[in-house]
């Protein structure tokens, strides 16, 4: 047994310094990003946001919406989509703007071949999504996976660490998915007293993904517009949000109606909910890491991305990086205080 006594902190626990700038709008902002992935090979230009490949998110409906809109953002479907719906989706819109998600059960693997096998070529971004990152069996999944798809890019996760984002990215990986406990649904670090704090692990993360070409995806955590200029700002790559696009009209759910007000249903894909949905309860070995929560309706999701990415234009003006790839180098964190966290309610 050991402890660590450097502090370790989360996105709560500082605030971005404002420094002169020259901007004179936040239209003047760009807010994309230019990566080549380091294994597959393939360009990458777009806004580096992905809406979370959980039930209500990521979502069919989500993705045509982001397509539709042309914001530049987009989609890791969730697993549970039957293949011929898959494919489908594919031919219509193509994997442009799109992750095709699995996690390691033989069942995820068979559909993957078989969609490989029936529309070679259309899959470009891969997400291998885990609860634990840090198995050696996942990492020789992930090198199976590599083996089997050379010319995809390859994002997995999730670890906290940077000596695993290593391994990952030196399995294979383009994009390691950085987070344990972090999402509002999540609940992993109340069952198993497991995470990092995120901020933190975003920091140590990148410097270790970007010393061997790869990159990393903050996943969980962002509950404002301005969790994740920070999570952009401490070196992350891109940014996975879940809570934050859950509730609208393209979360493919039953709008429900209580006292007058409208609500649909949230859930982690560790809780019971999603487990009792999808594999038809909670195996006997396992207990629930996430739970349940009714949230209000929000409407078109839309509405919630012009906030978001208006919100990250302005933390670039603000800090006078008039390319989204600057807001790392141009940020400097203040931390604050716990007594101030609980005066303003962050608590």
């Amino acid at each position: 047994m050991r402890i660590e006594e450097s502090i370790k902190l989360d996105y709560k626990d500082v605030l971005i310094r404002p420094k002169r700038s020259t901007l004179a709008s936040r239209k003047d902002v760009d807010i994309t990003r230019e990566f080549t992935f380091k294994w597959s090979g393939r360009k990458f230009g777009s806004v580096p946001i992905i809406a979370a490949n959980m039930d209500g998110v990521g979502t069919f409906a989500m993705a045509k919406s982001f397509i539709n809109s042309e914001n530049g953002t987009s989609v890791a479907l969730h697993k549970h989509y039957p293949l011929d719906e898959l494919v489908a989706f594919f031919d219509d819109f193509g994997g442009e703007s799109v992750w095709y998600s699995i996690g390691m059960t033989q069942s995820d693997q068979d559909k993957l071949d078989e969609f490989l096998k029936q529309r070679p070529g259309k899959i470009e971004k891969l997400c291998l999504d885990v609860a634990n990152g840090y198995s050696e069996h996942f990492v020789n999944f992930v090198k199976k996976i590599r083996e089997k798809a050379p010319d995809i890019t390859i994002m997995a996760g999730n670890v906290v660490t940077g000596e695993m984002v290593e391994e990952l990215i030196l399995s294979g990986v383009d994009v390691v998915k950085v987070g344990i406990g972090p999402g509002s649904v999540c609940t992993t670090r109340k069952m198993t007293g497991v995470g990092y704090p995120q901020l933190s692990a975003v920091i140590e993360c990148a410097d270790a993904a970007h010393g061997l070409g790869g990159l990393i995806c903050a996943d969980g955590g962002c509950t404002v517009p301005g969790d994740i200029a920070k999570a952009l700002g401490a070196g992350s790559d891109f940014v996975m949000l879940g809570g934050m696009l859950a509730g609208h009209d393209q979360s493919e759910q039953q709008v429900v109606e209580e006292g007058g007000k409208k609500y649909l249903q949230f859930y982690g894909m560790s809780s019971d909910t999603a487990m009792t949905k999808h594999k038809g309860g909670v195996a006997e070995y396992r207990a629930s890491e996430g739970k349940t929560v009714k949230i209000p309706y929000r409407g078109d999701v839309q509405a919630a991305m012009q906030d978001i990415l208006g919100g990250l234009r302005s933390a670039c003006t603000y800090v006078g990086a008039k390319q989204l790839k600057e807001l790392s180098k141009r940020t400097t964190f203040i931390r604050v205080s716990q007594q101030l966290n609980t005066v303003f309610g962050n608590e």
